[in-house]
């Protein structure tokens, strides 16, 4: 059984499932905590994932509500499915509701995407990591760092570094991207993290530094974050253009085109990174620590004034392949396959 629930997740699962594909029978069930058109089911046609076998509706709930409500629906299904092993993947509620209803029916969970640290306890995506890394059998780093990070904390579970499946999707849909529907220079922005957006002042911070792009921002909105601008009556600088969420590979062509792009995803980030365009960051800090130290990213919070010397910056001479060779899929793939056959295997059923 392999679980989503949000955008980001939806899109790292296609190349995972398409590469599990013929090896395992997979079971795709969708939490629904992102439950909208535009950021959840036209993700899921864009990308190529098929349409999940369950949709378990849980929508958007506060934090912790939405979290208990997420495991008690997820256990029901893992009940009604009976899977072998459980994988799941990223930061989100979906993800530890899933290692919480796993590991309480005794049975083992992979986490792809374990070992990133962001080191700021106020980040629910924090504590969805830590508390899955720490519950997981099988955990699948993208990075070096992530193992580090793995490695100190002493976690039980056997680690593999296997590169990062976002970046196997990139490299896929590079070839066959439409242009920029955008001409000219831009900076494309995108804002959706709780400590962003929550506060008026600090997302008026945020706006404020977008503002101050020698070059039209255009900003694909996240629902919550137009909510809270709305609500709050903030300031929105000319040059910034706001416009609904987009569809994947246009949200990729955007990427592409773009002269910088302004984000607090560590999924654009990664991305960026991918296309060799500067990013700057409105973060304090990273999970994606290569991206700083490799000179293509740059984090700047909300501070105007590191924003706009930050877009001022020569992009780097060098680009190393900081998140693998493209073949990360297919390495989790295998893991996958071997550790079922250890699985059916002890039970007797190999």
């Amino acid at each position: 059984m392999s679980v989503i629930g949000a955008r980001p997740e939806i899109i790292q699962a296609a190349p995972l499932t398409a590469a599990l594909d013929g090896r395992v029978s997979e079971v795709l069930v969708h939490t629904g905590q992102h439950y909208d058109a535009a950021m959840s089911g036209d993700q899921i046609l864009d990308t190529g994932l098929p349409e999940p076998a369950l949709n378990l509706g849980v929508g958007s709930l506060p934090d912790l509500e939405q979290l208990a409500l997420s495991e008690e629906r997820l256990g029901e299904a893992i009940d009604q499915i009976a899977p072998d092993a459980v994988l799941v993947r990223g930061d989100t509620n979906a993800t530890l509701a899933a290692a919480r209803a796993t590991v309480a029916r005794g049975l083992p969970l992979l986490h792809v995407e374990a070992g990133l640290r962001s080191w700021r306890a106020d980040m629910p995506e924090e504590r969805n990591r830590v508390q899955t890394d720490r519950l997981a059998d099988t955990l699948f780093a993208p990075t070096e760092s992530a193992r580090a990070n793995l490695d100190a904390e002493n976690v039980s579970g056997q680690v593999y570094v296997t590169g990062d499946p976002l970046c196997d999707m990139l490299l896929r849909w590079a070839p066959r991207l439409p242009p920029s529907p955008v001409d000219g220079a831009y900076v494309l922005a995108t804002v959706h993290r709780n400590y962003n957006t929550d506060e008026p002042e600090r997302l008026q911070r945020v706006l404020d530094c977008l503002g101050r792009s020698p070059w039209p921002v255009v900003f694909p909105v996240h629902p919550r974050t137009r909510a809270k601008i709305a609500d709050a009556g903030l300031d929105v600088p000319p040059a910034v253009v706001l416009q609904d969420p987009v569809t994947y590979s246009v949200m990729l062509a955007l990427e592409r085109g773009a002269r910088a792009i302004a984000t607090d995803s560590g999924g654009v980030q990664r991305e960026a990174y991918v296309w060799g365009v500067p990013c700057v960051t409105l973060r304090e800090e990273t999970e994606w620590v290569e991206t700083v130290q490799t000179g293509w990213n740059t984090l700047v919070g909300a501070d105007v004034e590191a924003f706009s010397a930050a877009l001022g910056r020569e992009r780097p001479d060098e680009h190393p392949p900081v998140f693998g060779d493209g073949r990360a899929s297919q390495k989790i793939a295998q893991l996958t396959v071997e550790r079922l056959h250890a699985v059916l295997t002890t039970q007797g059923h190999a």
